[in-house]
């Protein structure tokens, strides 16, 4: 994936990542199942995909910390 499509999925909201995250995985399905059927060429595609999810689930983590942090911020920012 080129920096600059990483940089646009970084600033996708969480509501759109999950959005292509449940289309990834059915994308997976299909052609895991296309991969059963001698129907797939390309089975490489499988594990792009895959790899795919893996960064789309790993920045829903980052923003999901990301948020905490600020919230832990505005707390002691209240406190003190």
């Amino acid at each position: 994936m080129a920096t600059k499509q990483k940089i646009d999925i970084r600033e996708k909201s969480a509501a759109v990542l999950r959005k292509d995250l449940t289309d990834a995985r059915a994308e997976v399905a299909t052609l895991v199942l296309d991969n059963t059927m001698k129907k797939l060429k390309n089975t490489r595609s499988i594990f792009l995909k895959r790899k795919e999810i893996a960064k789309l689930l790993t920045i829903l983590t980052e923003q999901s910390f990301a948020s905490k942090n600020i919230t832990e911020v505005k707390k002691e920012v209240k406190h003190v």
